[in-house]
């Protein structure tokens, strides 16, 4: 229970410190969205439309810096993010929610796949080191890991895409189709998505492996496997149940972070397919200094990440006893 409570305190802390960075970053940077927006109308808005629109962006420049505090804290604990400056008057809200679907959709599930595999694979070959699958299998996906996403993306879209016309070049269904839940819909949807999900895959599962593999090797050296061995434990037992089930504790971790990081999707990936997601809206809201759609977007980010250490921190704390202080 203290050690609970003491990563419950962790996530509070680091939240608010966190919150407030987002609050002062943007109000530290010159000019506002405000000014931005009235920059779209060529300066013709009076001076009290431009008030108006502070408001509507919470950068009220005509009261105090605490009070602006407050009420961002109390807005974001009620949802209340403002209006979007490149979807205006749509609310940021609704922007991110609306994106939020495609890219839990696609870059969690290639997240949650990309580890599983990548375990499982580190696992054996660790089991099998030196053999065929450890001298093969491996190594493959990890020089396939140091190519950046853009490149494997762009040859993606000019194979399969392109030159053998298999799969669309991007987006996340066809231009033009009202989304429903229909079958030819979801259907469309995943065939936009394999390419895209096939990058994320291809990219990031050589890492897993390498970590998992690297784990399971210094496990496999420790006394009491040696123990499981002296007491004719089947090797499926030992290599999932004694060695797979310590190693995975470091990579959890790091799991539990890539898992928060789904949330912002992948950037570059998204930007490649102009799949309608997370990620592909920060960039837009960079680019268009659209500041309300980018504090709430790594606001977001942040609470993601710690969610999902602290959803790790739990799995952790059932795995390994000595976390619970059991010896």
């Amino acid at each position: 229970m203290q050690y609970i409570l003491k990563r419950l305190g962790f996530f509070v802390v680091t939240l608010w410190a966190a919150m407030t960075i987002n609050f002062f970053l943007p109000r530290l940077m010159p000019g506002n969205p405000a000014i931005a927006m009235m920059a779209r109308f060529h300066g013709r808005l009076s001076g009290a439309a431009l008030h108006s629109m502070e408001v509507a962006f919470g950068v009220n420049t005509h009261s105090g810096l605490v009070p602006q505090y407050f009420s961002y804290l109390g807005n974001s604990f009620t949802g209340h993010f403002g209006k979007s400056l490149t979807f205006f008057p749509t609310t940021v809200a609704s922007v991110v929610f609306g994106a939020l679907p495609w890219t839990l959709g696609l870059v969690g599930v290639t997240t949650v796949f990309a580890f599983i595999v990548g375990t499982l694979i580190g696992i054996f070959a660790a089991w099998h080191r030196g053999g065929r699958f450890d001298s093969v299998l491996p190594p493959v996906f990890i020089i396939l890991s140091a190519f950046p996403y853009f490149f494997v993306g762009l040859i993606g879209i000019l194979v399969f895409a392109i030159k053998l016309n298999w799969l669309p070049q991007g987006f996340g269904y066809v231009n033009g189709v009202s989304p429903s839940l229909s079958w030819s819909f979801i259907g469309d949807v995943l065939s936009h998505a394999v390419l895209p999900g096939a990058t994320i895959i291809v990219t990031s599962i050589g890492g897993w492996i390498l970590t998992m593999r690297n784990n399971m090797i210094s496990t496999l050296s420790e006394d009491y496997i040696r123990m499981a061995r002296a007491k004719g434990l089947s090797p499926w037992r030992i290599m999932l149940d004694y060695a797979g089930r310590n190693a995975i504790l470091p990579n959890l971790t790091g799991f539990g972070m890539s898992l928060g990081f789904v949330v912002s999707g992948a950037i570059l990936v998204e930007y490649v397919f102009s799949y309608p997601g997370v990620g592909y809206m920060l960039l837009q809201a960079v680019l268009n200094e659209d500041y309300p759609l980018m504090q709430t977007l790594f606001l977001l980010i942040t609470v993601a990440v710690l969610v999902a250490v602290l959803i790790v921190d739990a799995v952790t704390l059932v795995l390994d006893p000595r976390t619970r202080g059991v010896s």
